[in-house]
């Protein structure tokens, strides 16, 4: 008798050790809900970098060592938006399951098609990435791309469990496109305005909804501003009658601030990522966020 029941734990245990949850490790917040939402109760889900955060330069842990280590799948947004954090901490952790190229990875920017991509980069250019602009979730068009390649990795990582994952999936899509119908409807009223941006962070939005940047308040990518190029931002913003400067999270409002009250010009914060801003707890109502934002 007491070899059977030896038998059945060492069974139950290797079952538990077999079945049990995906654990997955994403590179920011968005990715993560997306994940969780397809995965479900099978998986567990863990961002690394915190929503209201620069997604370009997240302050690495020692916790993220040990999340990477454990993962059998990590997640990244990919086109070098993670390259100035991620890969040092990802050949401390040393796990082949997750490297660059193995089944146990997956880079969302592969998905779509990137704008401004740069054949001829150098640090003249600023903080360019040549790849293209790598800001792809703030194209809600985009999220249902992303979803979906979650699930085909789920489903090769766990085929046993693949209908669930693709039922989650379909949840997920039919809700989704309820819900761009409501964004559209909203953001038509910012079709073809005229804008200025802190940082290059918008223009997937842009470029879906045909909203014009005419120019950023860094003089370069990941340059803080100048006082002549905010004299010439001025002057622009006057010449084509802006009304809207967007602001991120994560940098200071300072400077916008003071355009603004140099122009008329109204300041407005827009959210990036999940948890970027209280309001933005998940990918829904991050997106329903940025439409209230833009359209108030």
């Amino acid at each position: 008798m007491r070899k059977i029941i030896i038998c059945v734990l060492l069974v139950f245990g290797f079952t538990l050790l077999g079945y049990g949850k995906i654990k997955v490790v994403t590179s920011y917040r968005y990715i993560a809900d997306i994940t969780q939402r397809i995965g479900g109760d099978l998986v567990s889900v863990t961002a690394l970098a915190k929503g209201n955060r620069n997604p370009h330069f997240i302050t690495p842990k020692p916790s993220f060592i040990a999340k990477l280590r454990k993962a059998h799948l990590l997640i990244i947004n990919g086109g070098q938006l993670e390259i100035g954090w991620l890969p040092p901490v990802m050949q401390q952790a040393n796990n082949p399951k997750i490297n660059t190229g193995s089944s146990g990875f997956l880079s969302l920017m592969e998905l779509v098609k990137p704008i401004d991509v740069h054949l001829d980069v150098s640090r003249a250019h600023g903080d360019v990435h040549p790849e293209g602009n790598p800001h792809i979730q703030l194209d809600p068009y985009n999220i249902p791309i992303f979803a979906r390649a979650v699930k085909d990795k789920l489903c090769r990582l766990d085929p046993d469990n693949c209908r669930v994952y693709m039922d989650n999936y379909d949840v997920f899509n039919n809700k989704w496109k309820k819900k761009i119908e409501e964004w559209e409807k909203l953001l038509i009223r910012v079709k073809d305005i005229k804008v200025v941006e802190y940082h290059k962070l918008y223009d997937y939005l842009f470029h879906r909804y045909h909203i014009e940047s005419l120019g950023t308040l860094e003089p370069l990518p990941g340059i803080p501003p100048t006082s002549r190029h905010v004299a010439d931002i001025i002057e622009l913003i006057k010449k084509h009658n802006i009304r809207l400067i967007f602001q991120d999270v994560y940098h200071s409002a300072k400077t916008a601030r003071f355009v603004a009250n140099k122009t008329g010009a109204k300041v407005v914060i827009i959210p990036h990522d999940v948890g970027a801003v209280k309001e933005a707890a998940d990918i829904f109502s991050l997106f329903d966020e940025i439409a209230r934002r833009l359209t108030d």
